[in-house]
């Protein structure tokens, strides 16, 4: 896995590549977390993630109650196959996401 960012102002840009599972997924948490200071829009970027396990939803539901109170988060470029998991999951109806 591979974790970048671009910060553009307030805007935080976390493009992700590769699985979220129980072994990736405290990394991305630790790495969002550690950047969020002074972001009221939290992107991530999943154009290369194709995997997100339950770890996985538990990091982008805790991601998302930060930013609630900050401001706003969003995910683009979600495949088919993790919009499916969101869908199962009823994911689509708490993330905002566009599928990519």
């Amino acid at each position: 896995m591979n974790i970048k960012k671009k910060k553009d102002g307030t805007t935080l840009t976390i493009i992700i590549s590769g699985r979220i599972d129980t072994v990736t997924a405290p990394e991305v948490d630790d790495f969002v977390n550690k950047n969020l200071d002074g972001a009221e829009m939290l992107i991530l970027d999943f154009k290369d993630v194709n995997y997100v396990s339950s770890a996985g939803l538990r990091v982008l539901l805790s991601l998302q109650k930060k930013m609630m109170v900050k401001g706003e988060m969003k995910l683009i470029n979600v495949n088919e196959a993790v919009s499916d998991v969101f869908e199962v999951t009823g994911f689509d109806e708490i993330l905002t996401y566009e599928k990519g």
